[in-house]
C-alpha cells in the first residue's frame, strides 16, 4: 500500500517537531487533512508558536496551517512576573532603547508603551516581549518619533511626555 500526501507529510512535519532542538520537549502532535498541517500543544512561549508558524508555512507540500497550540507555563505566572521578563528580554535586545519604552502585563497580554526611533525598533521590541513565558498576545502602543525630534531637549521630552499622559487619561486608559 502506497502513503497518500497528507500521510507523508504528517510524517515529516512529525519529524521536524520531534527533532527540532527547541520544539522537541513539548512532544507537540501533527495532523495532516488535504495539505493543511493542524499542530496541537502547549508551548511555553508566543516566540516559539510564530517560529512554528514560519517553519510550518515554509516546508513544501503544506496548504495551510491551523494551529492549535497554547502558551503556559509550568506553575503559576502572575502579570507581574510576565512584566518582569519581558522588561529582560527588551534588555536583552540591544536594538531596543529602555530608556523609551516600557511595558505593563494583563492577564498574559503584554502592552508595549512609548516612544522608539523607527518601525525597526518597534518590531524589535514586539519580537523581544514575545520571547518572555507566559506572553499570549502583545499590543504595541509605541509611539515612532518625529522626523528631527531632538532628544537632548529634556524639556521637550517632559513636556511631550506630559502632553501624551494627559491624552492617555482622557481616552481612558489605564497606563
Amino acid at each position: 500500500m502506497t502513503e497518500n500526501k497528507d500521510d507523508m507529510l504528517q510524517r515529516r512535519v512529525q519529524e521536524m517537531l520531534d527533532n527540532d532542538k527547541d520544539l522537541r520537549s513539548y512532544g507537540l502532535k501533527a495532523r495532516v487533512v488535504d495539505g493543511r498541517v493542524q499542530v496541537s500543544g502547549v508551548v511555553d512561549t508566543l516566540a516559539e508558536i510564530k517560529r512554528l508558524e514560519e517553519i510550518l508555512a515554509g516546508m513544501p507540500g503544506v496548504a495551510g496551517v491551523d494551529l492549535g497550540v497554547a502558551v503556559s507555563t509550568d506553575g503559576a505566572i502572575n502579570d507581574e512576573s510576565v512584566t518582569g521578563e519581558v522588561m529582560e528580554e527588551l534588555h536583552a535586545n540591544p536594538r531596543v532603547n529602555l530608556r523609551h519604552v516600557g511595558a505593563k502585563s494583563a492577564d498574559g497580554t503584554v502592552f508595549l508603551m512609548g516612544t522608539v526611533e523607527d518601525p525597526a525598533e518597534e518590531r524589535e521590541a514586539v519580537k523581544a516581549a514575545e520571547k518572555a513565558r507566559g506572553v499570549k498576545r502583545v499590543v504595541s502602543r509605541l509611539r515612532v518619533r518625529p522626523t528631527g525630534y531632538d532628544t537632548d531637549d529634556l524639556e521637550a521630552v517632559f513636556h511631550h511626555q506630559v502632553n501624551n499622559d494627559r491624552e492617555d487619561e482622557g481616552e481612558g486608559r489605564f497606563f
